[in-house]
């Protein structure tokens, strides 16, 4: 069977596809994960943004708490105020933190709360 020159290709566009696959899979990775951790409980799962009173309700008291007073920062500067004037001219920022035993075989969970918001949730081998 001849080739016939003046036969228009019938190819599908392969480079038209491949390009625009390539812009897709690149806008995807500048956009980025949108990671939002949660704790399952036997009451619910807890989220962040949750209030302290939901996350007891959900997951009810904690293995261990602790609180403390994180840096504040002053403006647009990357360093924090000094010890001095910290406690004097700028308020803390008191941060809680709650252990969760989720039961052998599972991760810690490490809840972050700030004015009794959870601003984050955690898992790891021990607690940090």
């Amino acid at each position: 069977m001849p080739i016939d020159a003046a036969a228009p290709h019938t190819a599908p566009p392969v480079g038209r596809w491949l390009v625009c696959t390539g812009l897709l899979l690149g806008l995807a990775g500048v956009a980025g994960p949108v990671r939002a951790e949660s704790l399952r409980c036997a009451g619910g799962i807890a989220a962040e943004g949750e209030s302290r009173l939901s996350l007891v309700a959900k997951c009810g008291q904690p293995m261990l708490t602790d609180r403390y007073c994180a840096p504040v920062y002053q403006g647009s500067s990357w360093y924090p105020v000094p010890e001095p004037y910290a406690h004097r001219v700028v308020p803390c920022q008191l941060i809680d933190e709650w252990l969760y035993d989720r039961g052998p075989g599972n991760l810690w969970a490490t809840v972050r709360m700030r004015s009794g918001v959870v601003l984050s949730i955690t898992y790891g081998n021990t607690p940090r």
